[in-house]
Parts: structure tokens; sequence; C-alpha cells
């Protein structure tokens, strides 16, 4: 009976491991050719893709920032002359 659970878990990880290494191309390989069908298809598929790109609405600028930010320049604040008094009360230190 053990030899039959080791036979199953063998064929279970041995399978996908197998499936993987079938269709990935090895490095510097030379892509397959395609057939005319596949290129008519991907040719389609690329004209559908940019008809749907035509069908988006142009959006305005989005500013997230707008409602924090003014529109005008930052207001300058008067300075006020009795501010720069040092401790003493006179400028010459």
């Amino acid at each position: 009976m053990r030899v039959v659970y080791a036979a199953a878990v063998i064929a279970f990880v041995a399978g996908p491991a197998y499936a993987q290494s079938e269709s990935i191309p090895k490095y510097g390989e030379a892509p397959k050719a395609k057939s005319p069908q596949e290129l008519a298809a991907e040719k389609e598929a690329e004209k559908a893709y940019q008809r749907s790109l035509g069908n988006i609405p142009e959006q305005k600028p989005s500013d997230p920032w707008g409602i924090v930010r003014s529109d005008g320049a930052p207001k300058t604040v008067a300075k006020d002359p009795a501010a720069k008094r040092t401790k003493a009360g006179n400028t010459a230190n």
C-alpha cells in the first residue's frame, strides 16, 4: 500500500513540473514563427485596442490639492514696526 501512495505522490509532483518545462522558452532561443491566422488575429486585436482607446473621453487635468491650495498669490503680512524690538527696548546692542 505504501508503494501506491508513493507512486501517487510522485505523479502529483512530477506532472505540474513537467508541464511547466514544456512552454518556457530558453534564453537566446528564437521565437516560434506565427501562422498567418495568428498574425491576423494579433493585428485585429491591436486595431480593437486602438479603437477602444478612442472611446475614452478626454479628462481635465486633476489637481488633488486644489481645494487646499488657493488660486491667487500668497498674501503678504504687513510688518509691525513694534515687533522688532529687543528685550531692552532699543535696536542697538
